[in-house]
Parts: C-alpha cells; sequence; structure tokens
C-alpha cells in the first residue's frame, strides 16, 4: 500500500469522525504535512514518539494484525505537538480539539493499514529496525 492511499484511509477516518463539510484533499494534504518527514510520512519517527511516551502497548495494537487499541486525543496531541495539532486545524477550519479528537481515530488507522502484512515493519528494516529504533530511543 503506498502513501496516497494511507493518506486517504486516514483522510476517511478523519472525515467520518469529524464529518463537516470537509474535502477529502484537503484532509489528506492536511495529514501529509503534520505526518510527513523530508522523504513522505515517517511512521518511524511517530511510533518511537508513542514508545519513548510510555504508549508501547497503544502502539503494538495498530502494528498487529488485530484489532487497534484506542488513544485519547490529548494522548496524541502529547506525541505529535500541539503546535502541530493546532497547524492542522487551522489548515480544516476547525478547533485544535477537533482536529485532535479525530486524528486520534485517523492515526491508528493508518498505522494499521501501513503495517498490514508487514509492510511498516518492511520499510523501517523489519524487527531489527524497530528494535534498532527502540535501542537509539532508550540509548543502546
Amino acid at each position: 500500500m503506498d502513501m496516497q492511499q494511507i493518506l486517504a484511509i486516514g483522510a476517511q477516518a478523519f472525515m467520518q469522525n469529524k464529518g463537516g463539510n470537509l474535502d477529502q484533499g484537503s484532509v489528506v494534504s492536511a495529514l501529509g504535512s503534520l505526518l510527513g518527514g523530508s522523504d513522505g510520512l515517517d511512521f518511524g519517527d511517530l511510533i518511537s514518539k508513542f514508545q519513548g511516551g510510555g504508549m508501547a502497548d497503544l502502539v503494538s495494537s495498530w502494528l498487529g494484525d488485530g484489532s487497534n487499541a484506542p488513544v485519547a486525543p490529548n494522548q496524541l496531541a502529547d506525541m505529535l505537538g500541539g503546535d502541530r495539532i493546532a497547524d492542522f486545524a487551522s489548515q480544516l477550519g476547525m478547533s485544535p480539539d477537533d482536529a485532535a479528537s479525530g486524528l486520534a481515530e485517523a492515526v491508528p488507522q493508518m498505522i494499521d493499514k501501513a503495517s498490514s502484512g508487514g509492510a511498516l515493519l518492511d520499510s523501517i528494516g523489519g524487527l531489527g529496525g524497530v528494535m534498532g529504533m527502540a535501542g537509539k530511543l532508550f540509548g543502546r
């Protein structure tokens, strides 16, 4: 699954939660800005932030093929940064609280779809890549 498809899945999840008169293209663009790195979406960095923030079990549920554990909007805002959430919200003409609530639905689905069948693990170097990220995170 390519990154455009993953962004579209995230946009659909966000729009189902927040509805309104949002345009999918605008949501896709805002998600790309929020979650993007210099080479596109940086799920490895996002996963590292959650793991470092004491939410490793939460992220593990998203990476696996089972059900996704829910994330609270405030947890997501803590991990992504309030300024980034506010910028995302501004792009869509909504409050940061509404944006964080919609993202709490979208981000787990995006990571889940990106990791289905191990695709995300492959993109960050497999299990060794995950362990390497964890090692960097904990100074090993």
